[in-house]
């Protein structure tokens, strides 16, 4: 009998949309708390940047993109308490969407 090798999951990356800050100086906050909050789900940040270049229609003001083990890992950092303080601080000072995309394992 053979067994077949364990595959792991695909990866997964959380994409943040910011199409609007609306109170830069309350937005500002996040940045010394999102570092920890995504470091301890073993997220890695990919990209966090408002240096976007359009090729078809208008660009987010400010892109963020974190990579996961799995989905699982990311749901557990969205859901988790310090990030629930985040997302309060992002919804009083931007407009902003948050997507789960499965990556393709290498």
């Amino acid at each position: 009998m053979t067994l077949e090798p364990k595959t792991a999951p695909p990866p997964t990356y959380a994409i943040i949309d910011v199409s609007g800050i609306t109170d830069p100086a309350v937005y500002a906050a996040i940045g010394p708390k999102g570092g920890p909050a995504t470091a301890a789900f073993g997220g890695k940040f990919i990209a966090r940047t408002e240096n976007i270049a359009a090729s078809d229609g208008t660009p987010p003001k400010r892109i963020v993109i974190i990579a996961f083990e799995s989905l699982e890992k990311a749901k557990a950092w969205r859901a988790s308490p310090a990030m629930q303080e985040i997302w309060a601080i992002e919804d009083k000072a931007s407009k902003s969407r948050i997507f789960f995309v499965e990556g393709m394992t290498q």
